[in-house]
């Protein structure tokens, strides 16, 4: 079984890593992905009603 720590990286790798430098700051080699959103309301008191779970609806995703 080969090295691993030898090996070159295949065409695959090198294309989804192309460009890229690790962040400065924290080292990271990608960009992160955030699987979250936001949601829209008709209005103020449509956000209220929601918060305050008179209506059902979605106010927070993480």
């Amino acid at each position: 079984m080969a090295d691993k720590r030898k090996r070159k990286p295949g065409i695959e790798t090198l294309a989804v890593h192309a460009g890229a430098a690790p962040d400065p700051h924290t080292g990271a080699r990608q960009t992160p992905i955030y699987q979250t959103t936001s949601y829209v309301f008709d209005d103020a008191d449509h956000a209220a009603s929601l918060f305050n779970l008179q209506l059902p609806g979605f106010i927070y995703s993480r």
